[in-house]
């Protein structure tokens, strides 16, 4: 074999990531709110980009007309008149703005009511307050006794006084050390706290948990329907009192895309009205255009206009993709829409892809972390794509169906003598669905639906 050292030429085509592109990617694949934030933090840096609020759209647009266009240059000249947007029929209505917001915390509930309590000493309501300052996010307490008295320098006779008290507070179940103790408490407070249900407790709640009611039956010599009257008592009771108070932030799902029937046609709406509107600052503008303006600073800006002028036409690449990707969707599950989930067919990210002339990981980008509200309720746009399953004529159903007739059989049986997993897949082969005891078990699962013995009952 001849190996020679020489210098050659040659051309080949690469694919370069460029910051700029890099940026296209990430945009597209960015949720509503997550965009919103994106283009907070762009504003921040750069001082051409200004943002303008879009109210959210009420209205229902009567036809969907043809993409225009846009000349980005057009763009920067017309930076008052918001011409690059599509979304028209506009109104001030934000539903974000209802929302109720906890008023007040666990700490506050608590303090309040011990403010009511007479004839406490100061180093008692100190004791107290410590103790309150000590509960979690469900209302159990988070320090021990002994520990509390080492820190406050007092007799744990003194804590466990100010802990008792607090325990008859609302909401009930409060400052309890354990779930034990959190249940027996709610239970004395209903005067429910016989001493079998008081020893199922502090015995047997693993067991209770677990349906294993032969073994508590046997244990305490009662019988099983009495066990099963306790477990259902039991399972009635809050396991953590203090998460009505919970101050957490709340997440709320905010649809991307928007599908409704206009005049009996299904019609595609890119949601605008959560993330700002790019303008260009008027006196970057002008600076600009100003001849006396120094070189390095026309450079800076003429920079930062080129990235807002990219910025812009990621959003609207963006728009135009999660458009065309959605427009596929309904097109393939025309039945969903117009029947039910139950009429889900098999899709794959591949086949939209090859509908639209985009690559498969472009359409993954667009639907990862994103929802559309339907006719038929808001779903995540992972939710279509499902894989298939074959049936007895030969066709193929979606996983999602089967899904729910699972859930339809399990909500249907006799709980007395619940359906195991292979008679679900039994029930399934005789109506033409062919599946295997270990996906019936895998569905259950992903649906968080017990399995057969601990959904039994016994009265």
């Amino acid at each position: 074999m001849n190996m020679n050292f020489g210098l050659f030429q040659e051309q080949t085509l690469k694919l370069v990531m460029t910051p700029e592109l890099r940026q296209a990617i990430s945009i597209l694949q960015y949720s509503a709110l997550d965009l919103k934030n994106y283009l907070l933090e762009q504003a921040a840096e750069n001082p051409v980009i200004e943002l303008q609020e879009i109210s959210a759209a009420a209205e229902t647009p009567v036809e969907q007309k043809p993409t225009p266009e846009i000349d980005w240059k057009e763009l920067v000249s017309n930076r008052a008149t918001g011409d690059y947007s599509f979304a028209n029929h506009e109104s001030t209505y934000n539903p974000l703005d209802h929302v109720h917001a906890p008023s007040t915390s666990l700490y506050e509930h608590l303090r309040e009511q011990l403010s009511y309590v007479k004839g406490l000493s100061g180093k008692q309501r100190r004791i107290a307050l410590f103790l309150i300052g000590n509960l979690d996010e469900n209302g159990y307490l988070d320090i021990a006794t002994e520990e509390a008295s080492r820190q406050l320098g007092v007799e744990v006779r003194e804590v466990e006084e100010m802990l008792s008290l607090i325990q008859y507070f609302d909401p009930v179940g409060v400052a309890a050390r354990n779930l034990q103790e959190c249940l027996l408490l709610q239970l004395r407070h209903a005067g429910l706290d016989d001493e079998r249900t008081v020893r199922v407790i502090e015995e047997h709640l693993d067991d209770l948990a677990y349906n294993r009611f032969s073994k508590i039956s046997d244990k305490l010599r009662i019988g099983l329907q009495e066990v099963q009257a306790i477990a259902d008592l039991v399972r009635s009771l809050n396991p953590r009192p203090g998460a009505a108070f919970s101050l957490a932030q709340p997440r709320f799902v905010v649809p991307d895309v928007t599908v409704e029937k206009v005049a009996g046609e299904y019609v595609v709406l890119v949601n605008e009205s959560t993330a700002p509107r790019i303008t260009i600052s008027k006196f970057y503008e002008n600076l600009l255009k100003r001849s006396d303006s120094e070189s390095a600073t026309r450079q800076f800006i003429q920079e930062k206009l080129n990235a807002a002028l990219w910025l812009a036409k990621s959003i609207e690449q963006r728009r135009l993709t999660l458009l065309r990707v959605m427009q596929a969707i309904v097109e393939k599950q025309i039945d969903f829409f117009e029947h039910g989930p139950d009429r889900l067919k098999p899709m794959t990210q591949k086949e939209i892809a090859e509908q639209v002339g985009l690559h498969e990981s472009t359409v993954s980008r667009a639907t990862s972390n994103k929802y559309v509200q339907t006719p038929r309720g808001v779903f995540e746009l992972k939710y279509f794509f499902t894989s298939a399953l074959a049936t007895a004529n030969g066709d193929a159903t979606s996983s999602e169906s089967v899904k729910r007739r699972i859930k339809a059989l399990v909500e249907a049986e006799d709980r007395s003598q619940p359906l195991s997993d292979q008679k679900l897949s039994e029930l399934l082969a005789a109506e033409g669905i062919e599946i295997s005891r270990r996906t019936v078990a895998k569905y259950r699962e992903e649906m968080m639906i017990p399995s057969s013995a601990k959904r039994k009952r016994y009265a």
